[in-house]
């Protein structure tokens, strides 16, 4: 092995260690945010995530991602390479990726994304749906909504950069490629606007708990919040950097780009905060950081340092005010992943066709910039609608067979004792609150 891909191998798998590092500090994040008698449960689903979807990628997703046999530009062949078969190869005759380093290990980077698309979702179900049912849901939404969009966009579907996309559709295509590609470096479409739409549907179709805005819900463990933040900022390097697939300068601009985006957002959030409300808050500081990060998702390796800052601070002024729609359209988003995840996620993909570097609307080619203006938005357009439809499909189905509330008398006791039969807190008395 020499040198270069030493260093891109290793470079991956540390990647890939900080990706699958983020499901378990999302844990710490919605668990926090949840009510005393629910987060282990929260907790839980984020890690029911991490066993459903990681087995259903080594059988399936992969190949429904990655597989050269493409349907409709719409998913890949489940079958190709089912259960990894001819896509690993051996250590002494590896099968190597387009990016030069063994396929087996962009396998295992790939799986950690499947599952924090997934588990995004739970936050929108606080404190009332069944476990079971969300196991089954992470199993069909990875099925029919994430493997399928994996494809569509960064597989060589048609919401992907090739000829043959809905971009090379609208202003051509020269040797195979759309002429103004679309631009997702590390799934602002593919995870944070599916999370997003499907956690808006998801909180519709099952509906409100039963104290929703007749009483104040606040974080039961503003710490554990903290920590989940600073966790998923540290994954995150992984996320956007490794992303970059080589060890070299432009996952350095990703890394850099990343904290320049999540520390405006800590800033921008808390502008809106206290203009809003009058309180900078540990909350607001813990969520801005979020924000800031899903806005810099899909332009982490487009902008420079600078433009991020921008980015990353209108990302968390429009997310901070964003989660409050929940209460204005009365729709349970517990946790917030509609106003955090598909509010500055559609910030982030829109808006990097404004600041991209030397062909953005305010950055160099404002001809060039329009266009991509227009195929980003398309694509987050077009994302949204396939998840929508496809989740609603799933939920209802869901809804009419196995169910997704708990009886009213486990939600106002809290689903940890009696789904789970065991609770957080009960050497400090805090059970049932």
């Amino acid at each position: 092995m020499d040198t270069e891909m030493f260093a891109n191998v290793s470079w991956m798998l540390v990647s890939t260690a900080l990706v699958l590092l983020m499901t378990p500090a999302l844990a710490l994040f919605y668990g926090g945010m949840s009510r005393q008698k629910s987060v282990l449960n929260m907790m839980m689903m984020s890690f029911g995530s991490l066993g459903v979807v990681s087995v259903l990628y080594v059988l399936w997703g992969w190949s429904m991602s990655y597989g050269t046999q493409d349907i409709a530009g719409l998913f890949a062949n489940p079958f190709e390479f089912f259960g990894l078969r001819n896509s690993i190869g051996t250590a002494e005759s590896p099968v190597i990726s387009d990016f030069g380093y063994p396929t087996v290990i962009e396998v295992g980077f790939q799986l950690t994304f499947a599952v924090i698309a997934c588990a995004l979702i739970s936050g929108a179900l606080a404190d009332r749906v069944k476990f079971g049912t969300w196991m089954v849901f992470a199993a069909l939404w990875s099925t029919f909504v994430y493997f399928p969009l994996a494809h569509m966009i960064w597989g060589g579907g048609i919401l992907s950069e090739h000829a043959h996309s809905v971009s090379g559709w609208m202003f051509g295509a020269e040797d195979g490629e759309a002429n103004v590609p679309p631009v997702d470096f590390a799934g602002g479409t593919a995870i944070h606007i599916s999370a997003g739409t499907a956690a808006l549907l998801l909180a519709i179709i099952v509906g409100k708990r039963q104290n929703f805005m007749r009483s104040a819900h606040r974080p039961h463990n503003l710490p554990f919040v903290m920590l989940g933040a600073a966790l998923l900022w540290f994954g995150w390097f992984g996320f956007n950097g490794g992303s970059a697939h080589v060890a070299g300068w432009e996952a350095g601009l990703a890394s850099l780009n990343t904290t320049a985006a999540a520390a405006a957002g800590i800033l921008g959030w808390l502008l809106a905060e206290k203009l809003r409300d009058g309180h900078a808050t540990s909350l607001g500081a813990a969520s801005g950081v979020v924000a800031g990060l899903v806005a810099i998702t899909p332009a982490a390796g487009a902008l420079t340092p600078v433009t991020s800052l921008i980015l990353g601070f209108i990302g968390g002024i429009l997310a901070a005010f964003g989660v409050a729609l929940k209460f204005r359209f009365k729709f349970d988003d517990s946790l917030d992943v509609v106003g955090v995840h598909l509010i500055a996620g559609l910030w982030g993909t829109v808006g990097l066709a404004l600041f991209a570097r030397d062909n953005g609307v305010f950055t160099g080619d404002i001809g060039y910039g329009i266009k991509l203006l227009i195929v980003q938005t398309v694509v987050a357009i077009l994302t949204m609608i396939y998840v929508a439809i496809v989740t609603a499909v799933i939920a209802y189905i869901l809804e009419k067979t196995l169910g997704w509330r708990v009886d009213r008398a486990v939600e106002h006791g809290g689903i940890d004792a009696h789904v789970h039969g065991e609770t957080a807190y009960d050497a400090l008395g805090m059970e049932g609150k």
